[in-house]
């Protein structure tokens, strides 16, 4: 028997128009002046929310607030200095921010450090979002969304406990992979402490494929470089693709602690959906670990009263 359902009735892929109405709402992207981060914030302020562009380079930062329109604000944010990062929540004021992206990131760098000595893709990617994030916390009220990626699985990535900053035998492609790991990690574990606190507010995570971005091109091994800008032009997605699954996670009515990719082959492209994470950034008992050396290493700590009412 023919099926009745015809590809009219199917339901729509998931896209910017079904962005529900956010007036009234504020919310922080970090590195909003180019690639997903610019393309997530300019979805957001188009759907009505006040878009805070929180970037190391306020100009660049201002030139894409004009073109990103709506209602915006730029803030400086370097994540890779703590100081920066005490400067930005201290000046946020008190007031309430209904959500927060943890967008912004470096990749595969040559070996490099913060101003505050972490090694720089653990330092920005993870340590900065996670000070940032923990600082800001009190004034979030409905969601956190952290960008990971799909090399969070790359070659069996692990937390390297016993030297977290590379102190030895660096590598950029598994300091990426680290990083990126950390970032799930730390969702699993903020949305463990959202919960025992009773508050409402959410932890989720997304990453948007294979996504042709300028942070590829930041790659510090030539050959590597070579290699990224091959695939974005190959198969890649654009970045307003690869955005989506961030502008799921932040909109949709989703449980604490999901991750969001596409639904392609690979997760390399396609429409946003829950997926599955590997083994290790499921383990609860390594996401309290890298909490705990998270707050000693930025001297940060989960904010007292959070979930009070």
């Amino acid at each position: 028997m023919p099926s009745s359902r015809t590809p009219a009735s199917r339901p729509a892929k998931w896209n910017v128009s079904q962005l529900p109405d956010l007036s009234g709402r504020t919310a922080v992207v970090t590195g909003a002046n180019s690639g997903i981060g610019r393309t997530a914030a300019q979805a957001l302020a188009r759907a009505g929310a006040h878009v805070v562009l929180a970037v190391r380079d306020p100009e660049r930062g201002r030139k894409a607030a004009v073109e990103i329109g709506g209602s915006t604000e730029v803030r400086r944010l370097d994540l890779a200095a703590l100081d920066s990062v005490h400067a930005f929540a201290e000046d946020w004021r008190d007031r309430p921010l209904d959500l927060l992206i943890n967008n912004a990131g470096v990749m595969m760098l040559p070996e490099q450090r913060t101003a505050d000595g972490f090694e720089m893709q653990f330092g920005t990617n993870h340590l900065g979002h996670f000070a940032l994030t923990n600082l800001l916390l009190p004034y979030v009220t409905d969601r956190v969304v952290t960008v990971a990626s799909l090399a969070h699985r790359w070659g069996g990535a692990r937390i390297r406990f016993e030297d977290l900053n590379w102190a030895s035998g660096y590598n950029p492609q598994a300091a990426y992979a680290q990083s990126k790991l950390a970032n799930l990690l730390f969702t699993l574990e903020l949305q463990r402490r959202l919960a025992e606190a009773g508050s409402p507010v959410r932890a989720l995570a997304a990453h948007p494929g294979w996504s042709a971005t300028n942070l590829q091109s930041h790659a510090g091994n030539p050959v590597a470089r070579v290699v990224m800008q091959l695939g974005n032009a190959l198969l890649a997605q654009s970045d307003t693709a690869g955005a989506l699954p961030t502008l799921y996670a932040a909109t949709r009515d989703l449980p604490g602690a999901c991750y969001v990719g596409p639904d392609g082959s690979g997760e390399w492209r396609g429409t946003p959906t829950l997926v599955s994470r590997s083994r290790a950034a499921s383990d609860p008992d390594a996401a309290r670990r890298l909490w705990s050396a998270s707050e000693e290493l930025t001297g940060v700590r989960f904010p007292t009263g959070v979930g009070a009412s």
